[in-house]
């Protein structure tokens, strides 16, 4: 048995996964407001606890950690949806767990689940994102990730896609996902329906479900698809891929927005090389995908 842990900027779970790679048992919490201000002696104290819980049920033989960020070897360089640069997280972890621990990037751990297990298994070259807080993302040939050396890149979130826009946390402005992650969706659905910030993702979903001509509603999806599509565009026509997989909270959405954002690819002609059929596919692993790729 292994743990997989998933750790993202505004939630965190932790699942035993067996050599089949399934998950047999999951924890899993929102972190709250107060949690995130002392972020690493909350989520140290998390893990260690439920990691010795863990423990004493399954006989673990190893720890796999996905975390937003720039990773090289057991230390996060740089995570902006974290707040945290040069973090010995391995190591401070070992303070309070005996068995080994590795960590990666969670979009290429999640892009390696569903390459293997999931939506992406039968294509050769293929994209994945993650939408939730940020974005994040992997690009993979003949199933393997593509290799960038000593900086690993695919920092999708992070390309320009409007100049002089919003404010990213990364330093520099107009960042693709300061413009198309599930974070701003929501956000903006809030925003423009007068909504209680504690309003939950899927309140949201119910609302855009049963109100599909609400032209506010329809205003704030509209303007997401948008930029969802150009960036995603942008990726098609560098790598041309198969396939494009996107997980992260996007999924429980897909039924809403999955249609209309290949139709407004397709339909603005933002493709440069047109295709009869634009296969973009939710995770089929779901949130999961994290869990399970930290493992394989």
């Amino acid at each position: 048995m292994k743990i997989g842990i998933d750790l993202g900027g505004s939630h965190i779970a932790i699942g035993v996964v067996d050599d089949n790679s399934c998950i047999i048992e999951k924890v899993e919490k929102r972190l709250l407001a107060e949690e995130k201000k002392n972020f690493k002696k909350s989520v140290e104290d998390y893990i260690i606890e439920n990691v010795k819980k863990l423990s004493e049920k399954y006989q673990i033989k190893e720890i796999g950690i996905a975390v937003p960020g720039t990773i090289k070897g057991d230390k996060i360089i740089k995570s902006v949806n974290l707040g945290v640069e040069n973090y010995d997280f391995v190591d401070n972890l070992k303070k309070g767990i005996d068995i080994p621990i590795k960590i990666m990037n969670d979009a290429k751990s999640a892009a390696i689940a569903e390459c293997n297990i999931g939506c992406l298994k039968d294509y050769k070259i293929s994209l994945f994102l993650t939408l939730g807080t940020g974005i994040g993302g992997a690009v993979i040939i003949n199933g393997e990730l593509l290799n960038t050396g000593d900086l690993p890149g695919c920092e999708i979130g992070h390309m320009i896609v409007e100049k002089d826009g919003l404010q990213c946390n990364c330093g520099k402005k107009g960042c693709f996902e300061k413009y198309a992650s599930m974070k701003v969706l929501k956000n903006n659905l809030r925003k423009e329906l007068n909504l209680d910030e504690a309003t939950r993702g899927q309140e949201l979903l119910d609302m855009i479900r049963e109100n599909p001509n609400d032209e506010k509603i329809s205003k704030v999806v509209d303007e997401f698809i948008e930029y969802l599509s150009i960036g995603i565009s942008n990726l098609i026509n560098i790598f041309e891929p198969e396939a494009i997989g996107i997980g992260g909270s996007f999924v429980y959405f897909s039924d809403v927005l999955l249609d209309r954002l290949k139709d407004n690819i397709q339909n603005k002609g933002y493709l440069f090389n047109k295709r009869e059929k634009l296969i973009i596919l939710p995770a089929m692993l779901g949130n999961d995908a994290g869990i399970i790729g930290s493992q394989l």
